[in-house]
């Protein structure tokens, strides 16, 4: 009976690694077209970098307004610029250092955008903030193409 089970569970294995394989090898060769009709077009993503470059302009000059028009056309119907503004703080400065687009989904019009800051505080209150100085943080955003323009998805989605 032992032999008789080992004997099974070797076959259920064989078979589990071959289907694993296959799947493997198949989500390659499906990635690997996915990223070719994916692609952006140059002028997108110069288009996209220049919306993301201009959003974080306005967060370093602590203009929130400004930055709220960046946000998705569907969050500032629901979110209005009021409200918007209460979610940042005016004692953190920021700086722009850098901006990656990471992946474009054509069929849901998303791109994945990494973003480089460096920020500080700007009061230095303990001698540990002066020491710390300027932090550089990655930033993972996500922005949507909706009717030909580059929009910030608050959600993360």
């Amino acid at each position: 009976m032992l032999q008789k089970m080992k004997g099974l569970f070797a076959g259920a294995l064989a078979v589990a690694a071959f289907a694993l394989a296959v799947g493997c090898s198949n989500k390659e060769g499906s990635e690997e077209g996915a990223a070719e009709r994916d692609a952006l077009a140059p002028a997108q993503e110069e288009a996209l970098v220049q919306r993301v470059t201009g959003r974080w302009a306005a967060l370093s000059a602590l203009n929130y307004d400004q930055a709220w028009e960046y946000s998705s056309p569907a969050y500032r119907k629901i979110f209005p610029k009021r409200l918007f503004v209460r979610n940042f703080s005016y004692v953190v400065e920021r700086e722009l250092t850098g901006v990656q687009v990471l992946n474009y989904d054509a069929g849901a019009a998303v791109a994945s955008v990494s973003v480089r800051v460096m920020s500080r505080p700007t009061k230095t209150t303990s001698e540990a903030s002066r020491a710390l100085g300027a932090l550089p943080v990655t930033i993972l955003e996500k922005w949507i193409l909706e009717d030909g323009e580059w929009w910030y998805s608050v959600s993360g989605r």
